[in-house]
């Protein structure tokens, strides 16, 4: 396993931590726009589920005007600083990337996208001009991509916009949910308090909606609202031993990675339940803050795992190792984790089935479940007519993200199921347009 220290000081946490997709530099970024092809009908457009015009932005950063390129990016993509670091763009625009077909590196878009942004950023350079108020009022509950980018386009139209947050910090799970060697805390606290200081949305921190009385008292002071909760914590998987000291939810695990670094205990030898993106960033993580050994463990083949394959191949980068057709069974321990049984799995016709007298044990004193988030049901069942899906999505209509309480709107995770930040903020933003329609009773 590639050796990483236990971090002790800022320094060194940064260098276990070293950023992925660093920012570029004035003529790194020269070069990189000089290779686009400017493509009629370019697939990298077709690709970014916000559809930023990523031919004109690339051409304005290589003609050096800087401020158009990132209000071509921000026109689209209200996170376009933070998504230029943390969409999965090798699957996405770089993915589409015509020079892929011809065995040539596809241009790094993304690093482009953050670095036109985070100079406007610098400077706060004032990009977009707002309508007058029009004495309406929009209420949004969950202050992560969804709202955030609900937010800034009410605010165009000239819409009031108050955002209550549960937590102390804005963002979602950018701030608290993406890999410290995606994004750094500092960049995306910027980004948020660039864009609320050129839109002008309020944010309330600590301040949750959880009651039927809070909800009550929003819908009669506000014309609208939106849904942008996001999901809850990580789901059990409901066996013997996850009550046990060192067993942790993966959310709760990044959640503390990012929060408090230094003082995040990762264990010698950690096991992760999952074969997800957050498996993979629970995994390197770990690595990264100094355990000894880290194994993924995912009950079907490597070929069915949901993780993008360059995440798992960054994991296996700081040493993690991974194994496949294993199920857990037991987590064991007496008050500490000791370990975890499972049990070999086969797939059948498509059924996943244990393999008779498989049982084997594997050591650790850390187990991470990536198992996926809860719904919020509880909560969102306190509206009265709202609609779920089999799955508990929140049902909405498609162009507008209006739910089937006409009063309320959704977008998020919440409404995907968990997704990338990218189609959160997508989302949010043709949630506000939604928003708008319904209030000018079209």
């Amino acid at each position: 396993m590639t050796e990483y220290k236990r971090p002790a000081t800022k320094k060194e946490l940064e260098q276990s931590f070293e950023q992925i997709k660093p920012y570029m530099d004035a003529t790194m970024a020269s070069y990189e726009s000089s290779r686009c092809l400017y493509c009629f009908d370019a697939p990298c457009v077709s690709a970014c589920p916000t559809g930023i015009d990523i031919p004109l932005f690339i051409r304005q950063i290589n003609t050096g005007n800087l401020p158009g390129a990132a209000k071509t990016i921000y026109r689209a993509n209200y996170f376009g600083n933070i998504c230029g670091k943390v969409c999965p763009t090798e699957v996405l625009c770089e993915g589409a990337c015509v020079f892929n077909h011809q065995n040539v590196k596809p241009l790094e878009i993304g690093r482009l996208q953050s670095y036109a942004t985070s100079l406007v950023i610098e400077k706060n350079k004032k990009l977009f001009e707002l309508s007058p108020s029009n004495g309406r009022k929009v209420a949004i509950i969950g202050a992560g991509p969804a709202g955030i980018s609900a937010a800034c386009e009410l605010r165009k139209s000239g819409y009031e916009v108050i955002i209550f947050e549960a937590k102390s910090q804005a963002s979602g799970l950018v701030l608290y949910g993406c890999a410290p060697y995606k994004i750094a805390n500092k960049d995306v606290l910027e980004e948020v308090h660039y864009l609320q200081k050129q839109f002008g949305f309020t944010l309330q921190f600590n301040k949750p909606v959880s009651s039927p009385e809070q909800l009550e008292k929003l819908e009669k002071e506000f014309d609208a609202i939106l849904l942008g909760i996001g999901l809850g914590n990580t789901r059990p998987l409901n066996i013997s031993g996850e009550n046990l000291k060192g067993c942790k939810g993966a959310t709760e695990f990044i959640e503390s990675v990012k929060i408090n670094p230094l003082k995040t205990k990762p264990g010698k030898r950690v096991v992760v339940i999952g074969g997800g993106n957050t498996a993979m960033d629970a995994a390197s993580e770990s690595a990264r803050l100094g355990a000894e050994e880290v194994v993924i463990a995912y009950r079907r083949p490597k070929v069915d795992m949901r993780a993008y394959e360059f995440e798992y191949e960054l994991a296996k980068s700081v040493g993690v190792k991974g194994i496949f057709n294993v199920s857990p069974l037991e987590i064991l321990g007496e008050k500490k984790v000791k370990g975890v049984r499972f049990i070999k799995t086969y797939n059948a016709n498509g059924q996943l089935s244990n393999v008779p007298n498989s049982e084997f044990e594997l050591k650790c004193d850390r187990v991470i479940l990536a198992t996926g988030q809860s719904k919020l049901t509880a909560f969102l069942k306190q509206i009265k007519g709202l609609k779920f899906d089999d799955k508990g999505r929140i049902i909405v209509h498609p162009g507008t993200h209006q739910t089937t309480n006409l009063k309320y709107f959704a977008a998020g995770d919440a409404v995907n199921g968990g997704a990338e930040v990218v189609n959160a903020a997508a989302e949010g933003k043709l949630a506000a347009k939604g928003i708008h329609l319904y209030i000018k009773g079209k």
